[in-house]
Order: structure tokens, then C-alpha cells, then sequence
């Protein structure tokens, strides 16, 4: 019996080192993927591998990245948000809306652009809180909830613009376009928020309290509800955040081309939540990784960029492109929590 028990501790030992190898290799994933794709980019196209290259697929990388980080506290607690894409088409609408209502009116440009921003924040935030209390108070599946509002967003939109596209005032438009055109360092601003965001994320989901608590929910949501855990509260307070987060891409994205259409924002939920679970996130919660979905909405973009560099398939399959890889990340992470 002795040497039974002497022989099977450096078998546990050798599988605890397989696994957090596994661990390890598997947290390395996206960043090896990304590093061969630019290979792959560079060799295909010289003109991939320059500073203007990098800093185009950056910036439109911002908008889905930053709603990729809220969407990372969301798919760890648990849950799914398929209304982003067309929350931020209403957002940008009723944001455009006001700002040329207050225009006329004797309101500054600045200030109507200022307000409007305001105004895409606390948007924003209302409708995650909606969100938040529908799943929460209301006992309805986060699938459910978000994919009606999905429709009711969009639906929304295309009542205010009579289907058509809702323009921002020209004068608007100049002082607002900095927000988007401008750059800081030789960096485009929306680069710069888009890190800050990433930082801000990363921070709260590892080194906060509110962090471990999403996490937690995630792992086991009754084991959090007996470790007295404010199941709800945090619940509400992911999804107002992940709707803070659209806000900021939007007010990003407005002054990009100055108006706002049924066609705004089409898709993003699909990109955002690929780029969540390219970077590691489990799909089934309990686990985040604010830095993965960073270098996973990178890597999308990337992927995007070089199929319109080198045409090797028509642009218009970006999107198939992408749920391929959302399916093969999914069947990759099967039973993994």
C-alpha cells in the first residue's frame, strides 16, 4: 500500500503541471494567432505592414473593442447582450437628434456637442439598467430580453429617421469631428480611449471587488447568492456598464460620418461577443480576460483588413468569416468553465 500511494503523488504533480501548461498556452492563444496573421498580412501585401495600416485597423477597431470590454463583464457573469449593435444605432440617432434641435436654438456648437455626449452616457447607461432589471427582477433570460430589444432599438430608429438617415448639422459637424479625425502624440483619439477603457476594465474585473463578485456569479451563481453576494446588484450594475460602454463607441463613431441610419451598427453584437471568446473569455462565465478581448477584437480586425487588402474573397463575407471563427472558438472551449 505504501508504494502505491508513493508512486500516484508524482502522477497528481505531473497532471497539475499538464494542466496549468494547458492554462498557460491556452491564455497565449490569441497573441500567437495575432502575431501569425500579421506575418501572413505582411507577406501577402507589403502595404500591411505600415504605421498607417496599423493605426487605420487600431481606430476602427475602437468602437467593437470598447464594447467588447463591457460585453467581457457581461459573458463572465453569465449572460449575453444582442443589442448593442442597435442600441448604439439609437443612440446615435436621439444623440444627432438633440444636438440639432439645441443648435437653432442659440446653443453654442460646443455645447450642443458637449450635451449630446452627456446625453449618450446617460442613454446608455437607462437602457443596461433596463436590461439589468429585466433579467434581474423580471426572471427573464438575458437571451430573450436582449433579443427583443434588439428589435425595438432598431425599430425605434427607423420611426425617427422615416427610414432614412438622420445627418448631423454641418457646423456640428466641425467642431464634433475632432473626436474621431484628431489624434494626440501622432495617435488617433479614439486609440487613446479605447486603452483607457481596456485599462479601466482590466483593473475592476481583477483588482476590485466588484470584479471577483462577476466572476463569482458567473462560476456558480447560487454559491454566490449564499456567500452573500448581491447577485442582482452586480447583474444590474454589468449590464449598465456594458451600456456605458456603447455609449462611449458611439459618441466615437457619430462624428465619423455625421449621421446615423437602420443600418448603424449592424452586426456589432456579432463582433463583440467573437471578439470576448477569441480572447479567452468562457463562454460559459466564471472567467474574463479583458486582455484577450483587447488582442481578440485586434485580431478580428486584422483578419478583416487583410481580406481587403488582398481580395482573396469578396469583403462582403467578413461577417461569415467571423462566425466561423465564434463557431470553432465555441467547439474549442466545449465544457470548459
Amino acid at each position: 500500500m505504501p508504494p502505491a500511494r508513493t508512486e500516484a503523488r508524482p502522477r497528481s504533480a505531473a497532471a497539475q503541471w499538464a494542466g496549468r501548461s494547458f492554462a498557460r498556452l491556452h491564455g497565449l492563444g490569441p497573441i500567437v494567432g495575432l502575431a501569425l496573421l500579421c506575418v501572413i498580412g505582411t507577406l501577402l501585401n507589403g502595404d500591411f505592414a505600415t504605421v498607417d495600416n496599423a493605426m487605420n485597423v487600431l481606430t476602427r477597431t475602437a468602437f467593437i473593442g470598447i464594447i467588447a470590454v463591457g460585453m467581457c463583464f457581461v459573458i463572465t457573469s453569465g449572460g449575453i447582450d444582442l443589442s448593442v449593435g442597435s442600441m448604439a444605432a439609437l443612440i446615435a440617432g436621439c444623440v444627432i437628434l438633440l444636438m440639432n434641435a439645441m443648435a437653432p436654438r442659440g446653443w453654442s456648437p460646443v455645447a450642443s456637442v458637449a450635451i449630446g455626449m452627456a446625453f449618450a452616457l446617460v442613454l446608455g447607461a437607462a437602457f443596461g439598467w433596463a436590461h439589468g432589471l429585466l433579467i434581474t427582477r423580471g426572471r427573464i433570460e438575458p437571451f430573450i430580453v436582449t433579443l427583443g430589444t434588439l428589435g425595438i432599438f432598431r425599430a425605434f430608429l427607423t420611426w425617427f429617421s422615416n427610414g432614412g438617415a438622420i445627418t448631423l448639422d454641418g457646423k456640428l459637424s466641425d467642431v464634433y469631428g475632432p473626436v474621431y479625425y484628431g489624434s494626440w502624440l501622432g495617435i488617433p483619439v479614439p486609440i487613446w480611449v479605447f486603452a483607457v477603457v481596456a485599462v479601466i476594465g482590466a483593473y475592476m474585473l481583477n483588482r476590485t471587488r466588484y470584479g471577483r463578485y462577476v466572476q463569482a456569479i458567473g462560476s456558480n451563481e447560487q454559491v454566490a447568492r449564499y456567500a452573500a453576494v448581491a447577485v442582482d446588484r452586480v447583474k444590474i450594475l454589468t449590464y449598465v456598464l456594458l451600456g456605458s460602454c456603447v455609449a462611449v463607441a458611439t459618441m466615437l463613431y457619430v462624428p465619423r460620418l455625421g449621421s446615423a441610419s437602420p443600418t448603424t451598427g449592424l452586426l456589432w453584437e456579432l463582433e463583440a461577443i467573437a471578439a470576448v471568446i477569441v480572447g479567452g473569455t468562457a463562454l460559459k462565465g466564471g472567467e474574463g480576460r479583458i486582455v484577450g478581448t483587447v488582442i481578440g477584437a485586434v485580431l478580428l480586425s486584422v483578419i478583416s483588413n487583410i481580406l481587403n487588402l488582398t481580395s482573396i474573397i469578396s469583403v462582403y463575407l467578413n461577417a461569415a468569416v467571423q462566425g466561423v471563427v465564434i463557431i470553432i472558438v465555441a467547439f474549442l472551449q466545449r465544457g470548459r468553465r
